[in-house]
């Protein structure tokens, strides 16, 4: 699809009131849940997978709860394109910004570490207005060449510079006499070719991104997660920061990828029905080479 079509239906979709998107919101919820049943096997499959402790019946409730809220992420993506920065303020509250200040207050820059969980798009704007220093947002390039063009132009509104994981090294060589803050979104599931550790992760056998960790120990910041849980006013989120790492050098090989993913773990156990279950997460096993 032309790049010009996809950003006037962005463009188009964005200028409607969140209350009419909530509408929609509603109106997709019973095509996803009760029609096309949008992968729905997968994420009752995760969830089994994930907790073998819980009932067939709350793994259901789960199920429906993360279906109702999923098409709430979808049309609030849809508004990124026009949203204020007043409105993105409102609508993620930072509970504890000072938990970041510090460190660049200490002369460090912050690695950021976040999920797929709440509203990490919106976090994207939050993190960008929060501070003055770059804002480094590292990502996995789409597929689809057109929509992660026109998906990055958004993203970047507020002046956060988009960096494919592969480039990381690079723009922080850049900007090493200047503070920022890079964030990485932890729970992508990486290619083969990318990582070949694997760990415990919601009772899973899991191969996980150790970007971050080397990162943090050539560069010696700190590791700071971002924790973006939903409010009970919908379309409200809340962040509350989390200093996981002060001093990389002094951690073992694996220990803090180890410490991050845990943290995932703990977020996703208190309220599940937030997290991304769509994503086909175990995908790749020690025996796939793909």
């Amino acid at each position: 699809m032309n790049k010009k079509i996809v950003s006037g239906l962005l463009f188009s979709f964005s200028l409607l009131p969140f209350w009419v998107l909530y509408i929609l919101s509603d109106f997709l919820y019973f095509i996803i849940y009760y029609g096309v049943k949008y992968r729905k096997p997968v994420v009752i499959t995760n969830l089994k997978n994930s907790f073998p402790e819980k009932s067939e019946v709350e793994i259901q409730q789960i199920a429906k709860k993360f279906f109702r809220y999923f098409p709430d992420i979808i049309v609030e993506a849809l508004k990124m394109r026009t949203i204020t920065k007043q409105q993105v303020i409102n609508r993620i509250e930072l509970l504890n910004p000072e938990e970041v200040y510090k460190h660049f207050e200490a002369g460090k820059s912050v690695i950021g570490v976040t999920a797929h969980y709440g509203n990490w798009e919106l976090g994207i704007y939050r993190m960008s207005i929060m501070t003055e220093h770059p804002c480094l947002i590292i990502y996995k390039p789409l597929n689809n060449k057109c929509f992660d063009q026109v998906h990055n132009k958004v993203r970047t509104r507020f002046g956060a510079t988009m960096v494919p994981m592969k480039q990381i090294l690079r723009h922080l060589i850049k900007l090493k006499n200047q503070l920022n803050m890079s964030m990485f979104v932890a729970d992508q599931t990486p290619l083969h070719q990318d990582s070949d550790y694997f760990l415990d992760f919601l009772n899973q056998d899991t191969l996980v991104h150790t970007g971050t960790e080397r990162i943090a120990k050539l560069t010696g910041n700190p590791i700071v997660y971002c924790h973006i849980g939903r409010k009970e006013k919908r379309g409200h989120y809340y962040c509350k920061f989390t200093t996981l790492v002060e001093n990389p050098s002094v951690y073992q090989e694996h220990e803090i990828t180890q410490i991050h993913n845990k943290f995932t773990e703990k977020m996703i156990r208190e309220e599940p029905a937030y997290w991304l279950w769509t994503h086909r997460r175990w995908k790749r096993t020690r025996t796939t080479k793909k």
